[in-house]
């Protein structure tokens, strides 16, 4: 780490800025880079560590791998639930692919009545995370749901009967927690698939088609030999961000009580953490899992980068639908967003269903806001509203910060190795968020946390729990008897939506011009108040935009949450969710109403950031 500081800091002096002013580079640079070996980098390398080191001697050691008893690549269970991750994650990307791909083409190659309308719907699915729509699916799902009702009304099934167990057992690809796993995980994630799709679509040069076309090739050749290898970087940052998601995602077969996975294994290993790391070998089974296939994918399909020599003529060769084609195409977009839209709709009814009227029907037989009126009067659920308000808040701003720093080092100045620092901005994306989730509860654990964290509670605290040094002393820690996850919430929360702000500022800083923030320098202001008064106002859609995808994707965030809120007073939104639903009662109902507040923000979120940034909102889903 102080090798890589003092490379930094000693090859960014003297280097000229933007369009070619002088002055020396940031000395910032050292301390950002910094901040990112420290809150990136050590957290991981503490999860990789606390795989390999023996508890009983401090040595390292292969034992939690492939030792006998202890080796979790031998025991049964661990590889049926890594191969249930990989099953998964696979199937939920080609699911993704095959919806997102016809739609990514459509979308950039065609206009059609509707069109503005029915595309902007393809960003709907964002705004509820497949651990919420896990809540609406079971409604739908369920032995007496939505669906078997509707069934018997048709006839298809006995009513009398228990109706088709669609969530019974593990089932694979259809049936089963494995197909309703893949099922609403593939409809949350394939706008990012169809974001990469359709701005690689968008750039294409149509002569190579056209030449194409001049040789005799067919249109099913021509998409085959020429589009598909020209938009394949497209495809393939989306893919790599469908597949790590999905296959780290632990919410939604939390939710679907699918245990024999992995990311659900590592979950309840938490509780015996200090004494038995057989939990870090399985996170670093993860990361080396994760990490091998997308080296091996880049390797595959993401080295194949074609210039293009007429980007800018590529919309003059977009054709207009017209007629039954025209229909056709907002028939196929408006039933791809009617189909992502059942999980919401579900979490909808589930909020405004009577208790206990949802059985055996169709539609609720009972409707009322009671849910909504307990969410604002129940103590958990208010209190983790207001957590993850100042939660997402401070990341939100830590982010932008560490963001614009990142982005204009690396694009106005420049710096010797920016393409390190722009790198390990969008490792987060490439990293599973159950590693960064596990990272942090290591720090807590390692040097000199624990330490720090006695001393400020017991020497200076006096061990009275109710003084400062008390509370503070337990913003260092995850784990113990009075852990206060703030500090650690907020970097991660921070660290792992870092690639939104980043992307979002480079964009702004790659449209803009550095002449006016030369001028300002030669007029004598300092960097910090060029900066600040020049580059800020010129990028500040931007900033805004990748800011509120911050906030509300911090809001809703799930593995961090899970595995780093201990206590009540402490949860997130999403862990409040999780322990409402498991709760007897009207539980799922408020848990419910609670998912609707999510969606409400961010549907807004979402819009404003659509509206801001363009087809240039993609670029913060790539990698």
């Amino acid at each position: 780490g102080v090798f890589v500081v003092v490379f930094f800091s000693g090859g960014a002096a003297g280097r000229g800025v933007g369009g070619g002013g002088g002055g020396r580079v940031p000395g910032w640079t050292g301390g950002v880079m910094g901040v990112l070996a420290v809150f990136l980098l050590w957290p991981i390398f503490l999860t990789v560590r606390g795989g390999f080191v023996d508890e009983a001697t401090g040595g390292w050691t292969l034992r939690y791998f492939v030792g006998e008893g202890l080796g979790v690549l031998r025991d049964p269970l661990y590889l049926r639930g890594l191969g249930n991750a990989l099953g998964i994650a696979s199937a939920t990307t080609v699911l993704c692919l095959l919806i997102a791909l016809p739609m990514g083409v459509i979308g950039g190659r065609y206009e059609f009545r509707g069109k503005g309308v029915v595309t902007a719907l393809v960003l709907v699915p964002l705004i509820l995370p497949p651990f919420v729509g896990a809540i609406g699916m079971q409604a739908l799902l369920g032995r007496f749901g939505a669906i078997n009702s509707l069934l018997a009304k048709l006839g298809l099934i006995d009513g009398a009967g228990p109706g088709i167990d669609f969530l019974g057992g593990e089932g694979f690809l259809i049936g089963g927690r494995f197909g309703a796993v893949v099922l609403v995980e593939a409809l949350h994630l394939y706008p990012i698939l169809y974001l990469n799709i359709v701005a690689a679509v968008s750039n294409l040069d149509p002569s190579l088609e056209e030449a194409a076309l001049n040789l005799g090739a067919g249109r099913w050749r021509r998409f085959r030999r020429c589009t598909l290898p020209l938009i394949g970087p497209g495809v393939f940052a989306g893919g790599t961000i469908v597949f790590i998601w999905s296959f780290t995602e632990l919410g939604t077969p939390l939710m679907f009580e699918f245990k024999t996975v992995t990311p659900v294994q590592v979950f309840y290993g938490l509780t015996d953490l200090e004494t038995n790391p057989r939990p870090y070998a399985l996170v670093v089974v993860m990361l080396a899992v994760a990490t091998g296939l997308y080296v091996v994918g880049k390797r595959a399909f993401g080295g194949r980068a074609y210039a293009m020599q007429n980007k800018a003529t590529a919309a003059a060769a977009v054709k207009t639908l017209r007629g039954w084609r025209s229909g056709l195409a907002v028939s196929f977009f408006g039933g791809v967003t009617l189909l992502a839209v059942l999980p919401h709709l579900g979490v909808v009814l589930s909020s405004v269903a009577v208790d206990g009227t949802w059985y055996r029907s169709v539609l609720p037989g009972g409707w009322t806001g009671e849910h909504y009126a307990g969410v604002l009067s129940h103590d958990l659920a208010m209190r983790s509203v207001t957590n993850s308000l100042w939660y997402a808040g401070l990341a939100m701003v830590l982010c932008v910060g560490l963001g614009l720093a990142i982005a204009y080092l690396t694009v106005r100045a420049k710096v010797r190795g920016g393409w390190l620092l722009d790198a390990l901005g969008m490792l987060p994306l490439a990293v599973p968020g159950l590693v960064m989730a596990f990272g942090y509860v290591a720090m807590s654990l390692h040097w000199p946390f624990p330490q720090l964290s006695g001393w400020m509670q017991g020497t200076l605290g006096g061990g009275d729990p109710g003084s400062w040094w008390y509370t503070a002393g337990g913003l260092l820690a995850v784990r113990g008897q009075a852990p206060n996850p703030l500090g650690f919430l907020v970097v991660a929360y921070t660290i792992r939506r870092l690639p939104y702000i980043l992307r979002a500022a480079a964009a702004g800083l790659e449209q803009t011009s550095g002449d006016l923030e030369d001028a300002a320098l030669n007029l004598g202001a300092s960097r910090m108040t060029a900066v600040r008064r020049v580059v800020v106002p010129l990028i500040m859609a931007n900033l805004i935009a990748g800011g509120i995808l911050v906030f509300s994707f911090a809001m809703l965030e799930v593995s961090d949450s899970l595995v780093l809120a201990e206590k009540e007073p402490h949860y997130p939104i999403t862990k409040a969710i999780w322990t409402l639903f498991n709760r007897l009662g009207d539980g799922k109902y408020l848990a419910s109403a609670m998912g609707v507040w999510g969606m409400v923000l961010l549907t807004v979120t979402l819009a404003g950031a659509s509206v801001l940034m363009g087809r240039r909102l993609g670029a913060v889903f790539r990698m």
